[in-house]
């Protein structure tokens, strides 16, 4: 999909490339990731707002009874969370945003090993994607981890902002679960202080630790074990998308 918008968008994400892959990688590289990755020009489908036919574009293979469920994940890291939600799920399809490409390599190989065929992915801004899915599409949306840019002038950088937050509203469905996680205590007030005056979201803590703890599906990534190896302490937010009148 082509980087362009009515107005150009500032990275939200720091790197694209990290080392070089290993031969294995890049051949997955190469021909896995053609057969998975989202792209307008090879979709009719893109701009959509039937979500039954969406859903049948993206997986023809998954038999919905007329009720697809899609999960949308933000910067999906090594892809250790993607993949283990979508062997959790397999009637489900699961759309991974991720512009880092020695990530992306990380998903194609648990993908390969664990023969996962409910996974697609995009790797470029997941902000031009939202605008191309269809209204009340998403069941789930996970932003783990995303880069804080702790330094102040960079924080209009940072995904969670009031227009995106509106845009991501759009495609959830009513009663759709956001789940958000971050080891930097700052960027955990930043996401409070932008979802708690969105009236599109409604925040589920009923107790004052539930922010401390894990969904009960939930798998540790290696990016969090190093951050608590390091001393700081992961935080968890789960927001529903509000009732549309």
């Amino acid at each position: 999909m082509p980087e362009t918008n009515s107005k150009r968008l500032l990275a939200s994400y720091g790197r694209r490339r990290g080392r070089k892959l290993r031969p294995g990688k890049q051949g997955l590289m190469d021909g896995l990731l053609p057969k998975l990755r989202l792209a307008p020009e090879d979709m009719e489908m893109w701009g959509c707002e039937d979500v039954e036919k969406f859903f049948a574009s993206l997986f023809p293979h998954i038999s919905t009874f007329s009720h697809p469920h899609i999960f949308l994940e933000i910067g999906f890291g090594g892809g250790e969370h993607l993949a283990h939600q979508a062997a959790l799920h397999p009637g489900c399809g699961i759309i991974g945003c991720e512009p880092y490409i020695n990530g992306i390599a990380g998903l194609l190989t648990r993908i390969r090993d664990h023969k996962l065929d409910n996974i697609r992915i995009y790797n470029g801004d997941a902000r031009l994607l939202i605008e191309r899915l269809p209204s009340a599409s998403l069941d789930r949306v996970f932003i783990l981890y995303p880069d804080p840019w702790p330094k102040a002038r960079h924080h209009k950088r940072r995904l969670i902002s009031t227009e995106f937050l509106g845009g991501l509203a759009r495609v959830m469905k009513q009663g759709a679960e956001l789940r958000l996680a971050t080891d930097d205590e700052d960027y955990c007030t930043w996401m409070l202080e932008h979802l708690l005056t969105h009236p599109g979201y409604v925040w589920q803590a009923t107790t004052c630790d539930d922010w401390l703890n894990p969904w009960p599906d939930w798998i540790s990534t290696r990016y969090e074990q190093k951050a608590i190896k390091a001393g700081r302490r992961p935080t968890y937010l789960s927001f529903v998308c509000h009732p549309r009148a």
